[in-house]
């Protein structure tokens, strides 16, 4: 008789410890099928609702560039938080270009000039620069630098030495470029492009056609005259972004690469750069 009730006992805990198996297997079904169901409807919305800048220029008008996270995630995430912590207003396009491109987003207002972690709303005040997302980077972004592409301006340290290239790579901050033909494919898969223009091209091309000076521009060892500076830059008022609720995050960054003091270091010996 004891022995029976043993066993039915046994039984009666087998039944429990399966039914409670069985409703944890359905809760964690449940779980796995609504994470997915909200990753699908995330990435839905992330693509159908892609983050809009609006850039307003002084005095000449109003510039709108549709984002694309999707293909320049930590570019997109840093171009969003400089713009809408305000880095950008008050800042000027100092390179323009006809049939070529016009470029700002420089503290310096002559294209040597990085952002700082504060800027991103961090408390350092240490320059940054952010992972080159292109195709020579290893990164799959597919944009085309056609006419009225956004893409990001870097350094290119090559010149100096061939073990540079990376530094060049990764070298971007705050400053970009809006291209304004379709000739400049050399661009594609080297420089991270971003989004494109929906919205004021005319604009663009304004400033594009400013009056400009001859200055001496230094590359790598040498210099030469270029007439590429703006006699009167146009000022960027300000650069707001819509990202439509979507949180994009604080991008990864990297600490700058110094050329002087990797110069110093080939001529002195000191690897400490």
């Amino acid at each position: 008789m004891e022995k029976n009730n043993i066993e039915k006992s046994e039984k009666k805990d087998f039944k429990k410890v399966k039914i409670i198996a069985t409703i944890v297997a359905i809760v964690i079904v449940l779980g796995l099928i609504a994470y997915t169901l909200n990753t699908i409807v995330k990435k839905q919305n992330f693509s159908a609702q892609n983050p809009v800048a609006t850039i307003e220029i002084k005095d000449l008008g109003t510039i709108k560039v549709e984002l694309y996270p999707s293909q320049a995630p930590e570019t997109v995430a840093n171009f969003v938080k400089l713009a809408n912590n305000g880095f950008y207003d008050g800042l000027v396009f100092h390179r323009t270009i006809p049939d070529f491109m016009i470029q700002g987003g420089d503290v310096n207002g002559d294209g040597t000039g990085n952002a700082t972690q504060k800027d991103l709303g961090k408390e350092s005040e240490d320059k940054y620069t952010i992972k080159g997302e292109f195709i020579a980077n290893g990164v799959n972004n597919t944009i085309k630098h056609k006419r009225g592409v956004i893409s990001m301006a870097r350094g290119d340290y090559s010149a100096y030495s061939s073990t540079l290239v990376n530094e060049g790579y990764n070298s971007a901050s705050s400053q970009f470029f809006i291209t304004t033909t379709d000739q400049t494919a050399n661009l594609d898969g080297i420089y991270a492009a971003f989004g494109e223009v929906i919205e004021g091209m005319d604009v663009v091309d304004k400033i594009a056609n400013v009056e400009v000076e001859t200055r001496e521009e230094q590359t790598s060892s040498e210099s030469e005259l270029t007439k590429d500076r703006p006699v009167n830059p146009p000022v960027i008022s300000s650069i707001r972004v819509d990202t439509y609720g979507i949180d994009y995050g604080m991008p990864e960054t990297k600490e700058p690469f110094n050329i002087n003091s990797w110069y110093m270091s080939q001529m002195y010996g000191n690897s400490n750069y």
